[in-house]
């Protein structure tokens, strides 16, 4: 298997080097030249197949010539044996035809572990074999931060830099992230909002000098390893309601289009998906487009799902790319206008083609706590925010009762407390036994401006396991 670049300037790579690459050298992202497809016979044959299993059907073409099935097999058995739930992504019915994803049993709750686990083990594995150490530079709006550190903490080779907006996140993201001590690991709070952060990672990418000669590795889903693995938990979901004999619906949360482009490329792999709905907050730039064709940057606001609270989609890029015949020379453009303008849309055809696969919801944060209140009401059920959001999409969007729901559990509800106590629900939400003590432990964050320099200057100082590189 062999990537290329969204913007088609940068070499062509195996997967070992798209792991290791993130970013491409053109300032695109990577994508596979030539996506696996699957017959309906060989989806049909994975049905009650343990979890990690399924990974490496879907899963093996991407990494086939770079990791060698045995130790591919290894690598996944070992990532989701440590989630709490024996199905490690389990269905829970909200109603006749609707189902929550249930993406929150890894170990800090939320769905970014499902690629984090597995990327951190991936890093490993490679950078033993190959010799080498990397520099980790991450931007979360709260859950990518966590699980990040999570999955890359043990990693010998690796000293991870995580930067999430100050005082933008919840404690319980917060606190995942700061009370995870050790030499390589290290937590920056930036006055400024995601987009920020973002843009200083991509910025880094671009210019490596300030690391003296050590690789940057990317963990953001600009990463092809992330998408990669979340590809499989839209298989596990409709092998368990009938797929692929039947159609099967997601709505999905999300802020950077990783998650929904993951849903994108199960169908074109040969999932029958009939709709994907892009649910998002009042950050809402998905569903400008989806709706109007307008990509336009606005005012980022703050909200009770924060996680989504993102100005710019780094994933959009991929679908463009496909939009537009994988024409990377005609993405580059199209992105230099927008980095000029702010604005951007495509040609009625190409934007038809992409109505006819996704739909899309803004919902605001009253509405989010309505969402909440009603399904706890109707069911019993707790939802995060986020996963609320994808619920009211579900149901306004939906085009066909009699095709399954399927709604992404993004994240579990004791992660936001602040929007389940707004929607009036009266339960006790309780940490799970291994984050119990979360509001015991000690935290060490660094704050900084809102300043590239300052902040590549504090990764060449503590590089290396906490000595200057």
């Amino acid at each position: 298997m062999r990537y290329i670049s969204t913007r088609g300037q940068a070499p062509a790579l195996n997967f070992e080097d798209v792991l290791l690459a993130g970013l491409a050298s053109d300032g695109g992202l990577y994508v596979p030249e030539n996506l696996p497809r699957f017959t309906v016979e060989e989806i049909a044959s994975w049905a009650g197949l343990p979890y990690h299993e399924l990974a490496f059907r879907v899963m093996h073409p991407f990494v086939a010539g770079s990791i060698p099935d045995a130790d591919f097999k290894k690598i996944l058995e070992a990532t989701y044996a440590n989630f709490a739930h024996s199905s490690v992504a389990p269905l829970r019915q909200l109603n006749g035809n609707e189902w929550v994803l249930e993406l929150f049993h890894g170990p800090t709750l939320a769905f970014k572990d499902f690629a984090l686990q597995l990327l951190g083990r991936l890093l490993d594995y490679v950078l033993a074999k190959r010799g080498e150490r990397v520099v980790i530079m991450g931007a979360t709006s709260g859950d990518t931060g966590s699980a990040a550190i999570e999955g890359c903490k043990a990693c010998e080779n690796v000293d991870i830099f995580i930067m999430h907006p100050h005082n933008r996140v919840s404690e319980v993201q917060r606190r995942q992230m700061t009370t995870i001590l050790g030499d390589n690991i290290h937590n920056i709070a930036i006055e400024g909002n995601f987009d920020d952060c973002q843009e200083m990672v991509k910025a880094s990418f671009a210019d490596q000098g300030f690391l003296k000669g050590i690789r940057l590795v990317a963990v953001n889903s600009i990463n092809w390893a992330r998408i990669m693995a979340q590809i499989v938990y839209y298989f596990h979901a409709a092998l368990q309601l009938g797929g692929p004999a039947r159609s099967i619906a997601f709505s999905v949360p999300t802020g950077n289009f990783g998650d929904i482009f993951a849903g994108y490329l199960a169908r074109n792999m040969g999932l029958p998906v009939s709709q994907l709905i892009v649910a998002t907050n009042r950050n809402d730039i998905l569903h400008r487009f989806m709706s109007g064709n307008r990509y336009d940057k606005d005012t980022l606001h703050p909200s009770l799902s924060p996680s989504m609270d993102i100005m710019v989609s780094s994933n959009f890029e991929r679908l463009l790319f496909d939009l537009h015949g994988r024409n990377g020379a005609a993405v580059a453009a199209l992105l230099d206008s927008f980095k000029a303008t702010g604005k951007l849309s495509v040609e009625e055809d190409r934007w038809t083609e992409a109505r006819r696969l996704f739909d899309s919801l803004a919902v605001s944060d009253e509405q989010t706590c309505e969402t909440i209140a009603e399904v706890f009401k109707t069911t019993g059920e707790i939802l995060d925010p986020h996963t609320a959001i994808g619920v009211r999409a579900a149901r306004e969007c939906r085009r066909s009762l009699d095709i399954p729901m399927v709604i992404l559990g993004t994240a579990h509800p004791v992660k936001f407390p602040e929007a389940v106590e707004k929607a009036e629900v009266k339960a006790t939400l309780n940490l799970p036994a291994h984050l119990a003590d979360l509001f015991q432990r000690p935290e060490r964050c660094t704050v900084l401006a809102n300043d590239l320099k300052a902040v590549q200057a504090f990764v060449s100082q503590h590089g290396n396991r906490g000595k200057p590189l």
